[in-house]
């Protein structure tokens, strides 16, 4: 058994508190890693609300992990004691569905979720199956790795997975957490960025992120003006919108994907998808081959998210700070 120091939501909506606990005998395949450092994602909010009906309490949140292995077990592969390395969202799949063996491992339907009835990241030590406990690349700064792990592959999934090319005009609707990190990855991809925002103070920095345009969402008529000329947009908030205007700004074939996790039914009308070939769609993370990708590209082209340090024991601190919409745009944790 090994005792693991943690900060834990004894119930829905409640202030982070200190809470041990044991971790059981380490499995064959299983690895524990000592986290340095853990992003703190949106998603970590509605699980410690409770927003999607499925927390488990109390509940050690935290899901984008960088550290070094502390231990493991017989089996593992490809890893060694000290190693530098992530781990996201999932902590495990079963690796035998036509899923696992296809690639796709972030679509088994029996996965495990690093905060879903388990323990996660704001801690000393959290564990995960060896196969999503990801090697860090050798110039990858960890101060700013965390949310790749989450955040990262899931922007950077939706423009492999819809086949968005160089040559394309693409558009980005919110810039937060989420948000920034596609404007990044799309700019360095090649394409033409249109940053869509409801604040029109962020302009300057959301050029200065890569953007080539910044576009008022909250006036429909500036929507109006750049009908039909888009190629792919990426929908990274959580709040029902006004689809059917950013569906007219896309060209014939266009797609507007989601990763946002808008509670509501999303409104699509079927004439403005059928009459110009256009498809609506939609992704969580991403598979265990594009994640170490989306590292390499990171390091290629020195992308990486814009983030807050606090310390972990400020982590109410932290979670307050993203609650009133002040990250500017990631906030990690140091252990």
């Amino acid at each position: 058994m090994k005792k693991v120091n943690g900060y834990a939501a004894k119930e829905a909506g409640a202030t982070l508190e200190k809470f041990q606990y044991d971790l059981p005998e380490i499995g064959t395949e299983e690895i524990d890693i000592k986290v340095d450092y853990c992003g703190i994602c949106h998603s970590d909010l509605s699980m410690i609300n409770n927003d999607w009906g499925m927390s488990q309490f109390p509940l050690v949140p935290g899901h984008e992990i960088v550290g070094e292995v502390a231990a493991l077990g017989k089996d593992v592969k490809g890893l060694k004691i000290g190693d530098k390395v992530g781990m996201g969202w999932s902590s495990g799949a079963c690796m035998h569905c036509n899923q696992c063996l296809d690639g796709k491992q972030h679509l088994c339907g029996s996965s495990e979720s690093t905060i879903v009835g388990r323990h996660g990241g704001f801690a000393d030590f959290v564990r995960g199956h060896w196969s999503w406990v990801i090697p860090l690349p050798k110039d990858l700064d960890m101060a700013k790795a965390g949310p790749l792990f989450c955040g990262g592959i899931t922007v950077f999934n939706p423009i492999v997975l819809s086949g968005v090319k160089p040559t394309d005009k693409v558009g980005v609707i919110g810039v937060g957490g989420l948000g920034h990190m596609a404007i990044k990855f799309l700019k360095a991809w090649g394409c033409e960025v249109t940053a869509f925002s409801s604040n029109p103070n962020k302009k300057e920095e959301i050029l200065k992120m890569g953007a080539h345009h910044v576009v008022d969402s909250t006036k429909p008529e500036v929507l109006e003006g750049i009908a039909g000329t888009l190629d792919f947009i990426l929908n990274t908030t959580n709040v029902t919108l006004d689809w059917n205007s950013y569906l007219t700004t896309l060209a014939p074939q266009g797609k507007l994907h989601t990763v946002g996790a808008v509670l509501e039914p999303m409104a699509i009308p079927a004439f403005s998808l059928i009459m110009g070939e256009k498809s609506v769609g939609g992704s969580p993370i991403g598979s265990i081959a594009l994640t170490k990708k989306m590292l390499e590209f990171c390091v290629r082209h020195n992308i990486y998210p814009t983030v807050e340090e606090f310390k972990m024991e400020e982590v109410n601190k932290a979670i307050k700070h993203l609650e009133d919409g002040k990250a500017r745009f990631r906030i990690v944790l140091k252990a």
